[in-house]
Order: structure tokens, then sequence, then C-alpha cells
């Protein structure tokens, strides 16, 4: 994208302060059509892929078009339709540097409610230009802008419970997105391919073993009649309790690559303290060194050593200082080995220790064990399911022992070095 100002060699603001000069490389067709596929005939329709006649809403950044085309062939090969939706976050970063309070609330109802009754999937290809676009805008607007969208997001949502609509995210590889990791674009793209199986003959049949796979980690973890979890590492001492009528969840196809097996726990029950040694990239700001206090199930007290302001912000939103998500990687699962700057592959990271991740903000409404279409908003929040417009995932990848207390009170260690151990 063209942005208003774009910084095409800097240090990154990630784990490594490299600066490295990346040779041309750009992704075979070859390649893209696997990706596609992996997107389109698997990571849709809950592994199934989606069905003829079925309308695809596909929104990408401008620098992801590559991958797009690739992916509108491919709806067409099914017999889909598709919907495109090409972004410029140029005009992201006019509108809240520009608009006034009332342009940046503004919702236009009519377009959104029909475009949430004509979809049947979303497909989202990140692919940042410049990363860090937004640096230079105010926190408090940037967040304001993004509140105009809460109710079309509720109504995919009550969709989503329905059984009618499912959703997928991707990565799209630029020069800046490779430098702000401390890689050049080529060692970018290679982590991509290896944690997309992109590189294997059939990644669809890939991923298709991977899910049964994580299945089997699935089955034996909501066969525990877990009350309450503990979870120690350096900097940790939180304890997170389950819930009534929770089930653990991995391997939809929501998001690609995602090798997390999380649930979305009763959020009345978090107490203790998290540290998060992974940067976290958010509204175009990095925050390090990321600290979160709980007590009776809200944040208490929050720190960070880089853009500390950003971090607070965002909590401040309705809602944001509950936790709406508890998640833990297998590297048994992950291939991903290096530090991506971008959540969607950070969430997912294997390394020595895999990750441990909570977000804070909106419940997974799927992680409920009855039947979603038949909850109320109220029902869920009796429950201690979150609501929010906000969904932070932060990341840690320190070693560490996760301990559940089970429901007679005996406790039995479910994961250390970064695997299950159920």
């Amino acid at each position: 994208m063209n942005k208003t100002r774009r910084v095409v060699k800097k240090k990154s603001s990630g784990t490594s302060s490299r600066t490295r000069r990346s040779k041309p490389y750009t992704p075979t067709a070859r390649m893209l059509k696997k990706y596609s596929d992996v997107l389109v005939k698997f990571a849709l329709n809950g592994g199934e892929g989606i069905k003829k006649g079925d309308v695809v809403y596909l929104a990408a950044q401008k620098p992801g078009l590559p991958l797009a085309k690739a992916i509108y062939k491919t709806i067409l090969e099914m017999g889909a339709h598709p919907l495109v939706n090409v972004i410029d976050d140029d005009f992201k970063l006019l509108h809240v540097t520009n608009a006034s309070h009332n342009q940046l609330t503004f919702f236009p109802g009519k377009y959104y409610r029909g475009l949430a009754d004509t979809i049947d999937h979303w497909i989202r290809i990140v692919a940042d230009e410049e990363p860090m676009y937004l640096k230079s805008a105010d926190p408090s607007k940037v967040l304001l802008s993004n509140q105009a969208a809460r109710t079309f997001r509720d109504w995919l949502d009550e969709k989503e419970d329905q059984g009618k609509f499912t959703w997928t995210l991707c990565l799209y590889a630029t020069e800046r997105m490779a430098e702000e990791a401390g890689l050049t674009l080529r060692e970018y793209w290679e982590q991509i391919a290896k944690a997309c199986f992109l590189n294997e003959a059939n990644p669809v049949a890939k991923w298709r073993r991977v899910f049964r796979d994580l299945q089997g980690v699935l089955d034996r973890l909501n066969a525990l009649p877990i009350d309450r979890l503990h979870v120690e590492s350096k900097g940790t001492d939180l304890w997170i309790t389950l819930g009534e009528k929770r089930k653990w969840l991995g391997g939809s196809g929501r998001n690609i690559p995602s090798f997390e097996i999380f649930t979305s726990p009763d959020w009345r029950g978090t107490e203790g303290v998290i540290s998060f040694d992974m940067p976290l990239y958010r509204y175009g700001n990095v925050i390090k060194d990321i600290k979160l206090e709980f007590r009776n199930g809200r944040v208490v007290r929050s720190s960070a050593s880089k853009n500390e302001r950003m971090l607070k912000e965002l909590i401040k939103q309705k809602n944001a200082d509950k936790v709406g998500e508890f998640s833990l990687t297998d590297i048994r699962f992950s291939k991903i080995t290096k530090f991506m700057a971008e959540t969607l592959f950070d969430e997912n990271f294997g390394g020595k220790h895999g990750n441990t991740h909570i977000a804070v903000g909106k419940s997974y409404h799927d992680t409920y064990t009855g039947d979603t279409s038949r909850m109320t908003e109220a029902q869920f929040a009796k429950l201690g399911f979150n609501r929010s417009q906000e969904h932070t995932d932060i990341i840690s990848t320190a070693d560490r022992v996760v301990t559940a207390i089970l429901k007679n009170g005996m406790e039995k260690v479910i994961y250390r070095k970064g695997k299950f151990v159920i």
C-alpha cells in the first residue's frame, strides 16, 4: 500500500535488532495455488471446505493481491461466489487522523446488515506494507474507530453460533513485515511455507492428518473433569477457572496456521499474575514486556516497558479487562520457530517450549458444550463468557508447567516442556 509516510529501512521493533536488506522474493504461482487450496478447500466450513453456491467474502490488504487472485480462482473453481474487498491502509490512517467523534463512530447499518445476511464465509488476508502505519495516531481514536463495526461482528457471531458462517485468517508476507521480525523476506516466506505445509505435495491432506492428531489431544483433555488450571513459569503464577459447560477446541480451520488448543474460561475465576515475553503488535504499535495482574477476574494492574499507554487504552475498553481465551500450543504440531511480529503466527509459535497465550476481551461461544444456537447473551454471561468488542492475544514462550485441579480435588500436570502430557 502507498502509506502517507512509508518507512523502508529501520531496525526491528521485535526481539531482534538486525536490519537486513532482503533480496527480491516472490512466492511461486504453485505455492500460491497450494495456499489457496488450504484456505478454500480446507480451512473454511470447519475443515470441510466451501460448497457450490456459497458466498465467500474475500478481504485483502493491497500487497496481498497475488494471493487474493489465487483464492478468487479457487473459489470459482469450487462453483462458489466471491465478493472482494481490497483494503488500502492509507484510508484508515486518514480516517483516524482527521475524522470527528461522530465520523469515527458512524456505522452504516443497512450496508453491513445486507453483507452479514449475504456471506457464508470470510477469508481475511493480512499483508501489511507498513506494520507500524498507525503508530502516529492517537490510540484512543484508533480504538474508537473500531467500535463502529461491533454490531457487524455481533451479527456474524450470531450467524456462526447458528452454524451458518465460517471464517479464516491468513498471512501474505511483505518486505516490512519481514524486517520487523528481523528476517529476510525469503526467510519469512520459508516460515509461512513450513507452518502451512505448502512444501508438501498435498497440503490439504497434511492438514487433515494434523487435525486428526490434534483431536486426539482434545479428546483426552475434554475427558478430564477440570475445575481450575494453575500456570507457573518465570514471572507467572496464574489461576484459571475453566467454568461450567466448557470444552477445549483446536483444529477448526479458523486461522491458517492453527496449532493451538484453547478454551474460553469463566472470566470471574482468573487470579494472579502473568508475564509475556513476546512483543504484541496491535493497532500499529508494538507493546513490549507486558505484565498483567488479575483479581476477582479483572485486570487490576498492567505494565509494559514500551507503549504502556496503548496497553492501558486497550484494557480500558468495555470488558477488555477480562480473559476471553486461554490457549496452549504443543511443539509436536507447530513448525513455527521464528518470531514473526504478527499475532496470527506468534500465537501458534512452537520453538523450544511452545507457547501459552491469553486473550483479553471477547470469549468464543463455540467452547460451550451445548447448542449455541439456543443460547442468549444473558445465558452466556451467566456462565462467565465475556462479551467485548476487543479480543487481543498476548503471548508467552517461557517454559511453563500447567497443572489441572480436578473437581474431586486431585491434581494432574497436563502440560510441561512445551507438550501436553495427558
